[in-house]
């Protein structure tokens, strides 16, 4: 055991000089705000789509159906119950705070882009406005939290946000490694608990359904694909399998000794990190060497590495 604690802590030094941790290439810069014109199109056009589909399901069918509404907005709805200011003005305050912490935690460029997308989040509720007919509540909460859902996913997956819980989910997930849907559901329903009394009790339960299916929702639009996977994987043919893991999948792999604990027998244990899309390949490859090669994989929450990590780049 000692052996293997000292390898693995001498191949997380070798790359120690490349802080902080990034998906960039340390050449590269994350300050800069206009990183490229390609870059700038792609954000701009995130941010307008995600804004998009969010006024498509707020306007489509949480308004039509009497649903109640979490977030900063709910929570600026109670102020303005008990508070005569404008809840435009509530909302806009209400989010001062958490712009000066995207500004001084996440960076100057999360902090522009969340402006521009809460510029058009809100442009695009006045604007966009779809009629969306289903008789079904149960049907409804679950399309609504769907395109919801899909909607903050895709403004997340550029580089700022749609602003109030948004920026608050991304502090905890940079900060905490707290997942950005557990943080929007955690929250969201602490407000309907405070709103609670203004909607009726069925109102408010229908509203969980779409909080929770947006929030798994918002996951998988921002985290499916890029998720990582960890790979042990113990064969006598060891060599042969990190050669071809170098050369054919194109992952670095590491090299630890172990023993069996029934036989005694000295063990060498293959550990690699490789994306969700290249575990069929890895899989075919290691059956290819040794069909008896003895493979555990499991999911990571966060991958800290610029060549292999999945750290989103705000």
């Amino acid at each position: 055991m000692e052996t293997v604690k000292i390898k693995v802590a001498w191949r997380f030094r070798a790359f120690s000089k490349y802080k902080p941790f990034s998906t960039m290439p340390p050449n590269q810069t994350s300050k800069k705000i206009f990183i490229s014109t390609r870059q700038f199109v792609g954000d701009v056009g995130q941010l307008a789509l995600g804004a998009v589909l969010c006024a498509v399901a707020v306007n489509g069918i949480l308004v039509p159906k009497g649903f109640a509404t979490g977030g900063l907005t709910g929570l600026s709805i109670l102020i303005h119950n008990y508070v005569p200011v404008n809840l435009g003005l509530i909302f806009l305050f209400g989010n001062i705070p958490l712009f000066i912490l995207a500004w001084m935690t996440v960076g100057r460029r999360f902090f522009f882009y969340s402006l521009v997308g809460a510029g058009f989040i809100s442009l695009a509720i006045a604007l966009v406005h779809v009629d969306i007919r289903l008789d079904d509540k149960m049907l409804s909460a679950l399309l609504a939290g769907i395109i919801a859902g899909a909607g903050v996913g895709i403004s997340l997956r550029s580089s700022g946000s749609q602003g109030g819980v948004d920026i608050l989910s991304i502090f905890l997930l940079k900060r905490f490694s707290i997942g950005i849907g557990t943080t929007i559901l955690v929250t969201n329903t602490v407000v309907l608990m405070l709103v609670g009394y203004l909607h009726s009790l069925e109102s408010l339960l229908y509203t969980l359904i779409v909080i929770f299916v947006s929030s798994r929702m918002i996951e998988v639009v921002v985290t499916g694909l890029s998720q990582r996977k960890s790979v042990f994987i113990i064969s006598p043919k060891w060599r042969e399998i990190s050669r071809e893991i170098l050369k054919d999948i194109r992952r670095g792999v590491t090299v630890m000794e172990g023993e069996g604990g029934y036989t005694g027998n000295r063990e060498h244990i293959l550990y690699t990190v490789v994306t969700l899309r290249e575990v069929g390949d890895l899989k075919r490859l290691i059956q290819a060497i040794d069909d008896d090669a003895f493979v555990v994989i499991s999911d990571t929450m966060e991958v800290i590495n610029y060549r292999i990590g999945n750290q989103p780049h705000w």
